[in-house]
């Protein structure tokens, strides 16, 4: 029987090298990722994030689980907008979350954040555990998204939110050619230059290329069992926020 096979970027490998290799990038470039997200988006990955806030509306009182969280990005701005929430950060990397529990301490953030290292296809959580799940910039990293998306269902409880943001496919073919111009040729160079790795930031961009546009994604959601699924694209569909609901 031959093994099952994922990509990598644009390599395929066989399914259980995946997650290793996506420890390895991040890993590697984890003390750098805040820098590095700025360099390479212009610092408009903050716009992208408020915009997911925005339409999530975080709610007092609600309990968040980050996945692929790294840093804490997510975490941090869904308990400012909260007020008074409980967070937990969940990441395959535990560079990544070692990095966001130092920014935590630093924003006076401690008491409302746990980190945890665990992988989004068999999270580490009870059935039925959160108000709220996101996944931002994460979920193309995963070796099996639709598996993701089920274990989202499961932990949360009924009435409970999925969002997801994503690097996605630019509708407009000439966008998208401008779009592929600046992504190879300037992104791996500012890995270079900033986080001295030009090889991890070279897959990144590879990655987006094999995610799934956001129709076909769409459908991912609605199979996992969300209802009243439907997405949103942001910079001109360069990046798209999905969202669904455990009913």
């Amino acid at each position: 029987m031959s093994e099952k096979t994922t990509h990598f970027g644009f390599e395929t490998v066989p399914e259980h090298e995946k997650a290793g290799r996506v420890q390895g990038v991040f890993g590697a470039v984890a003390s750098k990722y805040d820098v590095m997200n700025d360099a390479m988006s212009l610092g408009i990955h903050r716009i992208w994030k408020e915009a997911m806030m925005d339409w999530l509306a975080p709610r007092a009182g609600q309990r968040l689980l980050d996945v692929a969280g790294g840093t804490g990005d997510i975490a941090f701005k869904f308990i400012e907008r909260a007020g008074q929430a409980d967070a937990v950060v969940c990441d395959i990397t535990e560079p990544m979350l070692v990095e966001g529990r130092k920014r935590a301490e630093a924003a006076k953030l401690a008491s409302s954040l746990d980190w945890v290292v665990g992988d989004a296809m068999a999270l580490p959580f009870p059935d039925n555990s959160f108000d709220v799940y996101t996944i931002s910039l994460g979920i193309r990293n995963v070796t099996r998204p639709q598996d993701a998306l089920n274990e989202a269902y499961r932990v949360l409880r009924p009435g409970g939110r999925l969002m997801v943001l994503e690097f996605t496919q630019v509708p407009n073919e000439l966008l998208q050619k401008a779009y592929d111009i600046y992504s190879f040729n300037v992104i791996p160079r500012l890995g270079q230059m900033i986080a001295n790795d030009r090889d991890s930031y070279q897959y990144l961009v590879e990655s987006i290329r094999r995610f799934p546009d956001q129709e076909t994604f769409l459908g991912m959601v609605r199979k996992a069992g969300f209802e009243n699924a439907k997405y949103r694209n942001l910079s001109m569909g360069i990046v798209a926020l999905h969202s669904g609901w455990k009913i």
